[in-house]
């Protein structure tokens, strides 16, 4: 028997607004709603979309020691990040691989931390195993989190509270949206520029209620979600990156500081750091790209990517069509030598060879608010 599905506080609502349910990271989640996955994408694009996204695991990490606590386990400057900003991390294994990426913001008082909902459970136990003798690791259950995302975000959000509109790409603050405190910060899993907000559980539905009733707003499936966050060339959890890929594998390095690399002045300390050194220094032997058709077959996770030799170079995985540009994209690992921006190599769909080529990421120009 597999456990009963989670539900999020606004799952009744999702039922009301007309939702398709599928399990997703041990929740019932909403897939698409009535208008489909391609309309929700080109709405999100164009204008603003309501992502709930409170399956995934939000923690505070509270003490004096909390930041160079969290920085023995990843290869990210926390010591230095500045009150209130926002940065992308990685837990490291000891072989270098991904044991999941999260997002650190810094408070006044402590490290407001969001994981994936799949590996919620184990990033909180290897945070409480790891530094819960150096910082207190506090769960929070209690608390929602919604997504809005889309570039007329911020004009729907700013009738809530104008003072959004001071936040600026990876920056946080603490905002009253329709009389309910919550914490937002200004980022987001499109490409767009918007806003996450950890809002109470009990009023979420409130919250999300307020944000629906604006006119830009719509509400927005994990569906499209994926779909935007593949032009926007990121990484899914446990598809593009995992533990088995390390980050320079996974053309992450941009996350690790120059501090936190060898020569810097917290160099290593975390797990992994000797692998991941190395192979900064000396290159990984496979290396993540994006991949581009003019075909119109899609191309999914899991086709093989052969040379103009035929020869097996590497796997896809992750791949659709990409609603913006409506051509098929893909995310791969490809070796190293092959693996140079306008190389054109071929996935395997159905036996059928599917002529792609590698080319620069994101697919479609972010959007993010940088003042």
């Amino acid at each position: 028997m597999s456990a009963p599905l989670l539900t999020t506080p606004l799952h009744a609502l999702h039922i009301e607004l007309g939702a398709k349910m599928v399990p997703f990271g041990g929740y019932d989640m909403p897939v698409q709603y009535a208008t489909g996955i391609l309309a929700e994408h080109k709405h999100t694009r164009t204008a603003a979309g309501l992502f709930d996204v409170s399956h995934m695991g939000q923690v505070l990490l509270k003490g004096d020691g909390a930041a160079a606590a969290l920085e023995t386990l990843v290869p990210v400057d926390i010591v230095d990040l500045p009150k209130f900003k926002q940065r992308y991390a990685i837990f490291t294994n000891n072989e270098g691989g991904i044991l999941d990426d999260l997002m650190v913001t810094r408070r006044e008082n402590d490290l407001f931390v969001v994981v994936n909902a799949a590996c919620k459970a184990q990033d909180i136990a290897h945070m409480q195993a790891h530094i819960g003798t150096l910082c207190t690791v506090q769960p929070l259950p209690d608390q929602a989190l919604l997504a809005l995302q889309g570039p007329q975000a911020v004009t729907a959000l700013a009738r809530l509270n104008a003072d959004v509109q001071k936040l600026t790409f990876m920056t946080g603050g603490h905002f009253v949206l329709d009389g309910i405190d919550c914490f937002l910060t200004r980022s987001g899993y499109t490409g767009e520029d918007g806003f996450e907000i950890s809002v109470p559980a009990d009023n979420a539905v409130q919250l999300a209620r307020a944000l629906l009733a604006q006119p830009e707003v719509k509400p927005i499936g994990l569906g499209a979600r994926d779909t935007l966050r593949l032009e926007a060339g990121l990484c899914l959890y446990g598809h593009d990156i995992d533990t088995t890929t390390t980050p320079v594998e996974g053309s992450i390095t941009w996350a690790i500081q120059k501090v936190r690399r060898a020569g810097g002045a917290r160099a290593g300390g975390y797990p992994g750091a000797a692998v991941i050194d190395a192979q900064l220094a000396n290159g990984a032997a496979r290396k993540r790209v994006g991949l581009i058709s003019t075909e119109r077959m899609p191309v999914r996770e899991g086709a093989k990517v052969v040379g103009q030799d035929g020869q097996d170079i590497g796997v896809v995985t992750s791949g659709s069509l990409g609603p913006s540009i409506n051509q098929p994209v893909a995310l791969a690992y490809l070796q190293a030598d092959q693996a140079a921006v306008g190389t054109p190599v071929f996935a395997l769909v159905r036996g059928k060879r599917v002529a792609m080529t590698v080319t620069t990421l994101p697919f479609v120009p972010n959007g993010y608010y940088r003042g």
